[in-house]
């Protein structure tokens, strides 16, 4: 009996020691990769002067505010710099606000046009109002952030800014996205592709012609900056978000070779408020997110000539038709309230914005009213027309909302123009700009 006790001890200590010995490899793994993603964390730029407290949005209510905790806030912009790695300013040709649900893992995304008439929320300005990329412009990525809370009634607090080179590698490392290109944007790829490889230092191919093509990092990029074809900025963010969404779908299906290869390519090219500890607690979920819905803002929108900050000459700008009601859509978009009320400062900007563009909320269009001349007018309420009078000076507007016209001896009198077009969906859009 006490030989077999004996042999029972001693293979209890076999057991013990493999234990241990497996706990230590546990443990050592865990320290191996630990320094590992320390020194790939190293590599993210961490934007130390960018402070929490200068963006934040006061105004938020405690209802809003404790809606929003279920969710986190991210901006994204995307620089138009001829300097590789530089972020401290610029244009911002891609702005987009990500929101991310924390129980569902869901991402939504928003592109916000770069040349919607906003507030820019300068602190040495506070009656400025420009295209919304002249705020990272002016003052970086801290301005560009309150910007977009002060305007969007948000409570964003983390951002993340790469430039051309960013995404130009990380596609050409996923092995290229797949695309459908018109025969149009096919013409301005080609024409992009010439500058883009050159700030980039990447070579690419000229396209032939329409067709499904599987772009290289170049031709992504450049797929990306396209804006002379119908649609111009509204069907650029469409282009922006396809190819971020197939970037993202290729990534989540990659290999750790590829996804290391990613980050030694990109996380150098990037600059972020996000602390290494945000950034792993992201990373620890990656493949547990989802694509949802992605959309352009404004929703509803105009345009109109009007004068901007730092610049002295007007411009074309994207009007929001008005700002608190694509706001309310903004907060079911990314929340489902659909019973949101705006701040008293966004309503106030909102209102500010149509003093100053005279481009006003959508409104229900008659499209048989009679001018206030003596002739009788008609119209589709959208453009300028002519009223049959009898001959006297007063001739008769077209359209809804027109103002009387101009008469001639003859009786002709030429309208003014009705109201702004309202064109309330990314197609809609397209339409608009392919008519003029």
């Amino acid at each position: 009996m006490a030989k077999k006790d004996g042999k029972k001890s001693g293979k209890g200590k076999i057991v013990r020691r493999i234990v241990i010995v497996l706990l230590e490899l546990v443990v050592l793994l865990g320290v191996v990769v630990g320094v590992w993603l320390n020194q790939k964390m190293d590599m993210v730029e961490t934007d130390e002067s960018f402070e929490e407290e200068e963006v934040v949005n006061v105004e938020l209510p405690k209802k809003t505010k404790k809606v929003l905790q279920g969710y986190m806030m991210l901006a994204l912009f995307g620089l138009d710099n001829r300097e590789s790695e530089d972020y401290s300013g610029g244009n911002s040709d891609v702005i987009m606000v990500a929101r991310i649900d924390k129980d569902t893992k869901e991402v939504r995304l928003v592109s916000v046009y770069r040349d919607t008439f906003l507030k820019m929320a300068d602190l040495d300005d506070p009656s400025a109002y420009s295209k919304a990329n002249a705020a990272y412009a002016i003052g970086g990525a801290t301005q560009a952030v309150r910007m977009l809370n002060t305007n969007l009634d948000l409570d964003i607090k983390e951002y993340v800014s790469f430039d051309f080179s960013a995404v130009a590698e990380a596609v050409d490392i996923l092995g290229g996205v797949e695309v459908e290109i018109t025969d149009e944007e096919c013409m301005h790829l080609n024409n992009y592709c010439v500058e883009t490889s050159e700030v980039v230092e990447k070579e690419y191919e000229p396209l032939p012609g329409a067709g499904t093509y599987n772009l290289n990092g170049v031709q992504a990029v450049s797929f990306g900056r396209i804006r002379y074809t119908a649609g111009d900025d509204f069907k650029r963010t469409e282009r922006q978000r396809l190819v971020l969404n197939k970037m993202i779908e290729k990534a989540l299906a990659s290999d750790i070779g590829t996804i290391n290869s990613l980050i030694d390519a990109v996380f150098p090219k990037v600059k972020t408020s996000l602390t290494k500890t945000e950034i792993l607690s992201l990373a620890a979920d990656a493949f547990s997110y989802r694509m949802g819905e992605m959309s352009g803002f404004p929703f509803e929108i105009g345009s109109s000539e009007v004068d901007v900050a730092y610049q002295r000459l007007k411009q074309d700008c994207v009007i929001p038709r008005d700002l608190a009601t694509n706001v309310k859509k903004l907060h079911e978009f990314f929340y489902g309230d659909a019973a949101y009320n705006v701040t008293e400062s966004v309503q106030g900007i909102s209102d500010e914005i149509v003093y100053r563009s005279g481009v006003t909320a959508k409104k229900e269009e008659n499209t048989d009213e009679a001018g206030t001349g003596d002739g009788t007018g008609t119209g589709d309420g959208s453009t300028d027309g002519t009223g049959t009078g009898d001959g006297s000076t007063d001739g008769t507007g077209m359209g809804a909302g027109s103002s009387g016209g101009t008469g001639s001896s003859d009786g002709t009198g030429i309208g003014d123009s009705g109201e702004e077009p309202v064109w309330s969906s990314e197609a809609k859009a397209e339409e608009k700009y392919a008519t003029e």
